[in-house]
């Protein structure tokens, strides 16, 4: 009989395949991947034992891991880099992406249709200011004109897309898939381990032309576009209601929704 260790470890190979493809495309090699994941698997052990009540020294964590108690020591005695990109310019992601959603999903923004309505320029900072007033509405615009996310014209300033995701620059778009990819496996990680019960599905189908492919994107395209507002514009107001004390830095919960489309040649390896 196949153990779980088994299964588990080849589940995961399979879900690393595009990853690893996508390390090699860019230069990062086998050791210097299998050095930083070291970090990984210590903090992964270190989660591990904190929830099972154990002590986390330096023999316990080598033992769950198994990397060396030498890099043990080493690794968790140095400085921690975040992975998360740096923002040395303009505004956080995180908080680009707050303004876009309240332009989504805030009536006051939206035409007779529903839809994202072009601003002018004072409404623009003032829906700026009711997200944060860290960030003045002029950083905010050059950053969403920076990611092609905005267009500045006679009509107004208008989102170019029913959703937030930059075009421009790698470092932004390396952020939003770490984020969205890592949430996704979070989620039906939990549904595997019995731990969550979240919303983690899809539909499967093969052996279609590349005429259907392309129908069936847009009928997703289209969903996603119909389903997207009421969940932003519910999303608004839990977030009005819920007030100051869960947005207190290190309280309250965090949400990710979202929906993925893809294609290729041939059935699942």
């Amino acid at each position: 009989m196949t153990s779980r260790h088994s299964i588990v470890e080849a589940s995961v190979l399979r879900v690393m395949r595009p990853l690893v493809r996508l390390l090699v495309r860019h230069g990062v090699t086998y050791p210097a991947f299998a050095a930083a994941l070291k970090r990984v698997f210590l903090d992964a052990a270190t989660d591990e034992l904190s929830a099972r009540g154990m002590a986390q020294t330096d023999s316990a964590v080598s033992l769950l891991s198994g990397v060396h108690r030498r890099d043990v020591r080493n690794l968790t005695r140095a400085p921690q880099r975040s992975a998360r990109a740096t923002r040395r310019n303009g505004a956080p992601l995180s908080l680009v992406g707050e303004v876009v959603a309240r332009w989504l999903g805030d009536a006051a923004y939206q035409d007779r249709q529903r839809r994202p309505r072009a601003l002018e320029r004072a409404e623009f900072d003032a829906m700026v200011a009711s997200v944060s007033s860290d960030v003045r509405g002029r950083a905010m615009l050059d950053e969403l004109l920076r990611l092609g996310a905005v267009t500045e014209g006679d009509e107004g300033i208008a989102l170019s897309a029913s959703g937030f995701a930059p075009r421009q620059g790698f470092a932004e778009m390396s952020e939003l898939f770490a984020a969205n990819l890592a949430d996704h496996a979070h989620a039906a990680s939990a549904n595997l381990q019995g731990e969550a019960n979240f919303l983690e599905q899809a539909m499967y189908l093969d052996r279609i032309t590349p005429a259907s492919v392309q129908r069936l994107q847009h009928a997703a395209k289209q969903a996603w576009r119909r389903a997207l507002p009421p969940v932003l514009a519910e999303a608004q107001a839990c977030s009005d209601a819920d007030g100051a004390d869960a947005k207190a830095p290190g309280t309250g919960h965090r949400v990710r929704f979202g929906v993925y489309f893809y294609s290729t040649e041939g059935v699942e390896p």
